[in-house]
């Protein structure tokens, strides 16, 4: 007897089922109103242009009511356009592709391990471990510095990666964008580790002869997220300047903070971290609307350093040798859902359809008035966007995230890539998968991009943006020379 096909009715109907209660719900308003308007239209026609002048000409106008009711139009209209917020468009960005004299092979890698902590093999066996889990491939790249044996972490060392990473990424900027630097009104640069004296914004400034009346930011210290947080900091001195330009440029500057101990909870960062930045320009000026390649939408930041564990949990600190390093702890996964339970809580309300919110509201009160055993419900924030930048910080971080939002494997594919192809560059990360995202022509006009960064201290930062225009494949970026070989197979385990 041939085997019998599964019965597919059960599951086709309940798809048929979500479909139309999601339309319904989401075209309330247009549903309800639609019968309404037909009915008006239905007696104005019935009634004829004869009874409609008649009804006119029996209306009576006084002259003092009119002009009140004209100004207070006019003034209502004034107040409405005046109090509502600029427009912020991303003109376009740059990403820092590094040398391939650069790039850290997991030989070259381990057989450095091995030569700087052979008095401590059980450290050399742990980075292995680690390696062989982290997802990172063979193409990931490390300052020059950090290729000595033992490294070179010297401030000469760090200011030189600095400025080729910066310089580069503002070159290409200015190169695509024809954007002139007499034209940057504000200069917002990000790096967490690096803090030179005079800072990264005032190198920048020097390097490129800026204005002298420049609003320029140096934000330090706050992590892998702070290039979302630049981009707040952005939209709000955009919103108070109006006709200008903003540049945002995040690094993370590895030379001076490649960790020489043992630990393990701080040598983790030395598998992880790699080179990488990006500069973006940001702009309220009207007239960078047709070319602008994003607007702005909604940036939600969450902070949880009330916390002692949060606040603790990836930490600067000496070891028992007094050498300095980032330790990790155990507890940054869970650490990490709170705080993107935190900010999902906040901008499932901004983003989400009607139709979500009322199943999450219900869910809600079944579990406070009924039975608290109920599962909650877990919003699909697919309905809201097309596109995830889930930040690059370790395959651990892509998985969870990637399991609590129910996503596909082609909407973390640009966070998996740029980890395989360059590593954890920090707070730049997420352009390289926005960059994953235009370099596969994915990216259309009207889709909504949601990235998602975490951080230091401990933060969870997300920025909605929607696409202002189809994308063409762009050349000369990250991506240029191997999108073409992307998307690739991560395995569970890569055996060294």
């Amino acid at each position: 007897m041939p085997p019998t096909l599964p019965d597919f009715s059960n599951s086709v109907n309940l798809k048929y089922v979500k479909l139309g209660y999601h339309y319904l719900v989401d075209h309330f308003l247009t549903l309800t109103l639609t019968p309404v308007m037909i009915g008006i239209v239905v007696e104005i026609v019935r009634l004829g242009p004869d009874e409609l002048l008649n009804m006119w000409n029996s209306v009576h106008f006084d002259l003092i009511q009119l002009l009140c009711s004209s100004f207070l139009l006019v003034f209502i209209a004034t107040v409405y356009f005046m109090s509502k917020p600029r427009c912020i468009y991303l003109v376009d960005y740059a990403c820092y592709k590094p040398p391939v004299t650069c790039r850290v092979p997991f030989a070259t890698f381990m057989e450095h391990s091995r030569l700087i902590l052979s008095n401590n093999p059980k450290s050399v066996e742990f980075q292995m471990r680690i390696l062989e889990r982290s997802g990172l491939g063979e193409e990931t790249c490390l300052p020059p510095a950090i290729h000595y044996i033992p490294p070179k972490p010297t401030m000469e060392a760090a200011r030189g990666e600095a400025e080729v990473v910066i310089f580069s990424a503002m070159d290409s900027l200015f190169e695509k964008t024809g954007l002139k630097p007499k034209d940057i009104d504000i200069l917002i640069v990000n790096c967490s580790l690096f803090s030179p004296t005079p800072s990264l914004s005032a190198m920048v400034i020097n390097k490129y002869k800026l204005r002298s009346n420049i609003k320029s930011f140096n934000l330090s210290g706050m992590g892998c997220s702070a290039g979302l947080i630049s981009i707040d900091l952005a939209r709000d001195l955009l919103q108070v300047h109006p006709n200008s330009n903003a540049v945002v440029v995040s690094t993370e500057i590895i030379t001076p903070n490649y960790y020489q101990g043992k630990e393990r909870a701080m040598l983790l960062p030395n598998c992880l971290f790699r080179m990488g930045g990006a500069a973006i320009l940001l702009s309220n000026r009207r007239s960078e609307r047709r070319r602008a390649k994003y607007r702005l939408v909604h940036v939600v930041r969450t902070h949880k350093g009330a916390d002692d564990k949060a606040y603790r949990c990836v930490f600067e600190e000496e070891d028992r040798e007094g050498k300095v390093g980032i330790n990790l702890s155990k507890d940054l996964m869970a650490i990490a859902g709170e705080a993107l339970k935190s900010n999902i809580t906040t901008i499932g309300p901004l983003v989400l359809p009607g139709s979500e919110q009322l199943l999450f509201l219900l869910t809600l009160i079944g579990r406070k008035i009924f039975n608290p055993k109920w599962k909650p419900y877990i919003p699909d924030f697919k309905m809201a966007f097309e596109h995830f930048c889930i930040h690059a910080g370790g395959r651990a971080v892509i998985d969870e995230l990637q399991k609590n939002l129910q996503l596909s494997a082609e909407h973390v594919e640009a966070s998996r890539m740029t980890l395989h192809r360059f590593g954890n560059t920090s707070s730049s990360s997420l352009w390289y998968e926005m960059n994953y995202i235009e370099s596969k022509g994915r990216m259309k006009k009207g889709d909504r991009v949601w990235q998602i960064a975490f951080g230091s201290g401990f933060k969870c930062n997300s920025a909605v943006w929607k696409c202002n225009r189809t994308i063409k494949t762009p050349t000369g970026g990250p991506w240029d020379d191997c999108i073409d070989r992307y998307p690739v197979h991560i395995p569970e385990v890569v055996k060294l």
